[in-house]
């Protein structure tokens, strides 16, 4: 178990700068995740961490050591593919024991090493099968199973459960945070998913054109995130422009075209003036809709286009030419809100936050 230090990593592909000046640590044991849409630059990364890149400037360090001119397999970093990358024409046991093999340990303690493993990952019973005769999911257990059973200082996934249909990714999401936390091992996910990321990471990175927009918690992404494109990457949210008319404790007052509103200023949101102009995220979850006004952080308008799914009901609410989506949990009221000609939206002012860019 170590820890992963990334200091001022550039890397570049011609003209296309993948990496910006990237500075990022990963903690011991750590079950970190690098999330973002596609070519923002999380899988560049998670590939020269591994040695399969070698960056234009900057340096990595495995706990102490600087690994950035050492090859792949002096890294003792296990890597999981997207495509788990796993030996057609062997079977389940030959699979896992093959990076044993490549360290010439005795045939006997590479069985008994083996068994343990398929144990663990629970795949005894299919030690004798071909990948092609698994599911999904089993053979994603393999290619965890073989990166596992090296005993690598860190774990590489990339996108490990983006081939699974969404059941079964449920499922192995849970498992994989098991037996990463089971085997102490720091471990880099990377993901576009962003419940995946929001459901079993420790922290997570968030990615956009080669740089590093938030680090936090989940719930510090999901609840304080620090620019507009965190705030609607992470989960769904309601953007609302507006002008600064009130400073004071950590809170500001917005005017905008549909109200003024009170919300929390982030950190990293320090330039906040009266006069200046600020967005508004507002989850949908979090707007509260009803038949009677409150005193603050409340707006007048009509309900547009509104869908029930049993649990829970979606709303177009608008509001001078403003759409804002609602979400309501246990949507007892949605016939009577659905005929009302006129209602209400509330929300907290912990539950708005304003944002410079």
């Amino acid at each position: 178990m170590i820890d992963i230090k990334i200091e001022s990593l550039t890397k570049r592909f011609g003209i296309v700068t993948a990496l910006d000046d990237i500075n990022l640590t990963i903690n011991a044991g750590e079950l970190f995740f690098l999330l973002g849409p596609s070519g923002c630059g999380k899988t560049t990364l998670l590939r020269t961490l591994a040695g399969f890149y070698t960056p234009n400037s900057g340096r990595i360090l495995f706990g102490n050591k600087n690994v950035i001119k050492l090859p792949p397999h002096k890294r003792h970093a296990g890597m999981v593919f997207q495509s788990y990358a796993l030996w057609p024409h062997m079977t389940v046991t030959q699979n896992v024991a093959f990076g044993l093999e490549q360290k010439k340990l005795p045939k006997a303690k590479i069985r008994s090493i083996v068994a343990d493993m398929l144990a663990k990952v629970q795949l005894e019973q299919y030690a004798d099968r071909k990948p092609n005769e698994l599911s999904g999911g089993q053979q994603q257990r393999v290619a965890l199973a073989r990166a596992l059973v090296v005993k690598p200082r860190c774990l590489l996934l990339d996108e490990p459960l983006s081939n699974l249909d969404a059941q079964l990714r449920n499922e192995m999401r849970c498992g994989i945070r098991t037996i990463c936390k089971e085997h102490k091992l720091t471990t880099v996910y990377v993901t576009h998913d962003q419940k995946e990321a929001l459901s079993i990471a420790d922290r997570i990175a968030v990615f956009s054109h080669g740089k590093i927009r938030q680090v936090g918690t989940a719930i510090e992404l999901y609840r304080r995130p620090q620019s507009k494109f965190v705030a609607k990457f992470v989960g769904d949210t309601n953007i609302v422009e507006g002008v600064i008319i009130q400073v004071g404790a950590g809170e500001a007052v917005v005017r905008t075209k549909i109200g003024s509103f009170r919300g929390v200023v982030c950190p990293g949101n320090s330039d906040v003036r009266p006069g200046k102009k600020v967005y508004l995220s507002i989850r949908p979850e979090c707007l509260t809709l009803s038949s009677v006004p409150m005193d603050e952080n409340c707006i007048n308008g009509n309900v547009g286009n509104a869908v029930y799914f049993g649990e829970v009901a979606h709303y177009d609410f608008k509001k001078n030419g403003v759409n804002m989506r609602i979400s309501e949990l246990n949507p007892t009221n949605f016939e009577r809100l659905q005929r009302a000609k006129e209602v209400y939206a509330h929300v907290s002012s912990s539950d708005v936050v304003i944002l410079s860019e």
